[in-house]
């Protein structure tokens, strides 16, 4: 069986945008991804349902940035539109389904934006929210907004890794957002992403800045509360790190995070219906800088770009024990940032 596989980067320098690879299960192996669709700065991905997908973008001249969004649906990609505005392009990117609106977490103006979409496919900005603050952190000056995804129960929750904030949103049909509760971290945890356990009531956050994972109960009325936090890094790991990427079997059984400097992935087996974590596993990613990885559809393979090495690294994944054993690297994947599957 072959899994499509889309590579989103940076374009600063050689990298194309968008590249297009296959997994062949059968015999394990990624052939050399080919570039699919030229965007500038397209370093985060994500794919509708209607298979349109929404590119984060920045303008030819680089005076402005924005989402694209492209038909999938045809031989080749079809352009549809794209929003911008004055300023640095977004960080992240997520679709609501449901609502049919598209999110964005513009980290360098700490914004959150919300695009609704249209039948086509294309968007047009519905509603925006600008975060302030700041934390103890160089890396802190302001509000950074990282990371906006629908909860469990479909509210919004924002990562702002500049605040140490996690902000829960409820959405309106149009898009309008109505703030409900607001969880701190300790200062300088740098909140980056976050992830939910299957049952709904159980999150783990990722600090970038403190290269930490906390785990909280989340509350009907959308609020959050610290039950406990784990290293992502080793006791003896002294030089520079940032996490990254955090991601979760669809088992709810185990965690992953990628670590930026230590260069590797994390693995834990979660226990205690979700609220304890086990480490079972550290293994390198090949190359520098794990921006992100993720699970194939099976969950019998996970891919890891390394950003500064232009690489890819693909591994078997043991579903039952949850541990990962490098299978391939050395995938050229230029400036990659971000990595998806087509197939849900």
């Amino acid at each position: 069986m072959k899994e499509e596989i889309l590579f989103g980067g940076y374009t600063r320098n050689g990298g194309k945008g968008i590249y297009r690879g296959e997994l062949d299960t059968d015999t394990e192996s990624i052939e050399r991804p080919e570039v699919y669709i030229e965007v500038p700065q397209a370093t985060y991905l994500a794919l509708s349902k209607q298979n349109i997908l929404y590119t984060v973008c920045k303008s030819e001249d680089g005076e402005e940035g924005g989402i694209a969004a492209y038909d999938l649906n045809g031989n080749t990609p079809q352009f549809l539109n794209a929003v911008t505005a004055v300023g640095a392009p977004p960080a992240y990117v997520a679709v609501d389904e449901q609502r049919q609106l598209v999110y964005a977490a513009n980290y360098h103006k700490g914004e959150v934006l919300v695009y609704r979409i249209a039948t086509d496919g294309s968007i047009s900005l519905a509603s925006t929210d600008t975060h302030v603050g700041n934390g103890p952190r160089p890396e802190q000056d302001s509000a950074h907004v990282h990371y906006t995804d629908l909860t469990p129960d479909q509210r919004l929750v924002v990562c702002d890794l500049g605040t140490d904030e996690v902000v829960t949103y409820d959405v309106s049909t149009e898009g309008n957002l109505t703030k409900v509760a607001t969880y701190r971290t300790e200062p300088g945890f740098g909140p980056r992403h976050i992830v939910f356990n299957p049952n709904g009531k159980i999150a783990y956050l990722l600090g970038e800045l403190s290269s930490d994972v906390q785990i909280l109960n989340y509350q009907q009325d959308g609020s959050f509360n610290l039950i406990t936090s784990y290293s992502l890094i080793p006791e003896n790991y002294t030089e520079h790190n940032g996490s990254a990427a955090i991601r979760i079997s669809n088992d709810g059984q185990f965690l992953y995070a990628s670590n930026r400097g230590h260069n590797s992935i994390v693995v834990f087996a979660i226990t205690a219906s979700g609220r304890d974590l086990q480490l079972i596993q550290r293994i390198s990613t090949e190359g520098d800088f794990p921006r992100d990885f993720v699970l194939d559809p099976t969950e019998k393979f996970v891919v890891c770009s390394n950003q500064n090495t232009n690489n890819s690294t693909l591994y078997r994944r043991n579903p039952e024990r949850g541990t990962l054993t490098k299978i391939q690297q050395d995938i050229v994947t230029p400036e990659s940032v971000c990595v998806i599957f087509t197939q849900a």
